[in-house]
């Protein structure tokens, strides 16, 4: 029960985990890029309700991302206020026009331009955020480095990503222990202790990571040297697999809906989708 929590890939009967790494990379750069490119709010409605259907399809239960969806939320919210401080009059600039709705204090004035552009930024939120978790939790590390090498990249690098992806399970591992270590010696840093002391004790757990990662890196690079890593330009792969009927079709689906995005930007003349003129 404790692994089903960790972030990082885990093996279902789904269609996208029959996908191969190297489509599932293909889609997830796409939809990114689009997504943040575009700000026509129809658009990225309708690729929202996309991403959301392929979460479905993966199967990926809220308990399994919660820790990391509450982590999102709570930075995205920060990042809209943010916004808003900084620049509450840059929805005015974009779109040409000001509706007032509240006249605040001084420059803090509230329009709907302003909130039309915030709406825009929260929806890019449903629509990135999705794609990256289902690309982590529905790749097997080994098999997307292969997919990777075989299209040209080098198998260092591949193999480094591959790296990363799995390393990332294995992070979590630690600062839970780390976490359970220190509540046994008294630092009570659970749900039951107050917010600063949990984030004060969170940030507390910090360093000793740092140094347990340092070590891991430390015994998989000598590890690596020991069995000649990078003597040969080239390597076999034993997860290497070719692009199956249902990876084309993917990759066909998400660049027509690329294609979409990008010919939108012309009839908008621009990224941004105006309702009010």
């Amino acid at each position: 029960m404790e692994n089903n929590r960790l972030l990082g890939y885990s093996q279902k009967e789904t269609p996208i985990h029959e996908l191969s790494g190297l489509a599932k990379l293909i889609c997830f750069l796409l939809i990114s890029v689009i997504g943040m490119v575009s700000y026509d709010t129809r658009f990225l409605l309708s690729l929202a309700f996309f991403s959301f259907i392929i979460f479905r399809l993966a199967k990926i239960r809220y308990r399994e991302i919660a820790f990391v969806v509450k982590f999102i939320a709570v930075f995205s919210i920060l990042n809209l206020l943010a916004v808003y401080v900084f620049a509450p009059e840059y929805g005015v600039e974009i779109y040409g026009t000001r509706h007032v709705i509240i006249e605040g204090w001084g420059r803090f004035t509230l329009t709907q331009e302003q909130l039309f552009y915030e709406l825009n930024l929260l929806i890019k939120y449903f629509v990135t955020i999705p794609p990256g978790l289902i690309f982590l939790m529905t790749t097997n590390p080994s098999e997307l480095a292969a997919s990777l090498n075989r299209i040209g990249l080098s198998y260092k690098i591949a193999y480094a990503f591959a790296l990363a992806l799995r390393y990332i399970p294995d992070i979590q591992e630690d600062f839970r222990t780390i976490s359970k270590a220190q509540q046994a010696r008294g630092n009570e840093i659970s749900k039951k202790a107050p917010l600063l002391k949990r984030i004060s004790g969170n940030l507390a757990i910090a360093l000793p990571l740092i140094f347990s990662s340092l070590e891991r890196i430390d015994t998989i690079s000598s590890a690596m040297e020991l069995r000649r890593f990078g003597k040969k330009s080239k390597r076999s792969w034993y997860m290497s697999r070719p692009l199956s009927i249902q990876d084309k079709m993917a990759i066909l689906i998400v660049v027509a809906i690329t294609v979409i995005g990008c010919s939108l930007l012309f009839l908008n003349q621009g990224r941004f989708y105006n309702p009010f003129q």
